[in-house]
């Protein structure tokens, strides 16, 4: 059984005569929150939609607890733990908050079938109960319950982002994968996804791989950062690693990063 929960082993992909990626290794343990930076056009979302099964990949492999994925679908792997948000919002706007997480356990069935939603059978009610607690839990600690009732497509952007990941985890994953979850929000809102990522990875033991541009927030949060340039890893490492870096200083951090 490999320790790592999650590995891209040697992933290329090809965009025409255009490398996107080259030879990526990439590898997260459970309970682990990682960190992928790099400029824009690196790669980032080509291995998230590689990893998510959005893209596949020209050569390389996905793994999942040890099992290649590679061909697997973007839903067979969300319904084996992986779960993933988008840079472009996508919310269901008419919706609550608090219908975008039952929606999301939605797809474990309802206990008995249409049959047993039309009688109100005991089965549906115990899972409507449990859907409804968890979501609940959920939106408490993601700082939502007070927009429970509200229009998701009403929120202003930062709230809309911290509905997506509330609702990427109202069924608790194994992997999470946050495509710039801290773009548009706030101070205060950023320290609010800080805490609920680290909860996650420390007592759900959930796995995390970020995409951030805000590179302060990923080496305050990360306790690994990967970088990407020009479709290649170029560096790997702790954040103190990663900033004392010359080669990622040169191709990214410049003199802010000091």
């Amino acid at each position: 059984m490999s320790k790592h929960i999650l590995e891209a082993r040697g992933i290329d992909v090809r965009f025409g005569g255009v490398h996107a990626l080259t030879g990526v290794n990439l590898h997260l343990r459970p309970g682990e929150v990682c960190g992928l930076i790099g400029p824009n056009g690196a790669g980032k979302t080509t291995l998230f939609d590689v990893v998510s099964g959005i893209r596949r990949p020209d050569r390389g492999r996905v793994l999942l607890h040890g099992a290649d994925i590679t061909r697997r679908s973007p839903v067979w792997r969300a319904r084996h733990g992986m779960r993933r948000t988008f840079q472009r919002q996508q919310l269901f706007g008419q919706l609550t908050v608090a219908d975008n997480l039952l929606v999301a356990q939605e797809w474990r069935g309802g206990g008995g079938g249409l049959a047993a939603d039309l009688l109100a059978a005991p089965t549906r009610r115990t899972h409507e109960r449990e859907r409804r607690a968890r979501a609940s839990t959920v939106l408490r600690e993601c700082g939502l319950a007070p927009l429970a009732d509200d229009y998701a497509g009403a929120l202003p952007v930062g709230r809309a982002r911290m509905v997506e990941l509330a609702r990427a985890v109202a069924d608790p994953p194994g992997v999470l994968l946050l495509d710039e979850p801290a773009s548009g929000m706030t101070a205060y809102e950023r320290g609010q996804l800080s805490a609920v990522v680290r909860h996650l990875a420390e007592e759900e033991n959930c796995a995390v791989l970020l995409v951030e541009h805000n590179v302060a927030f990923v080496m305050e949060l990360c306790a690994r950062v990967v970088v990407l340039d020009l479709g290649s890893v170029l560096a790997e490492g702790t954040a103190a690693e990663v900033r004392a870096n010359p080669e990622v200083r040169d191709a990214y951090l410049g003199t802010s990063a000091a």
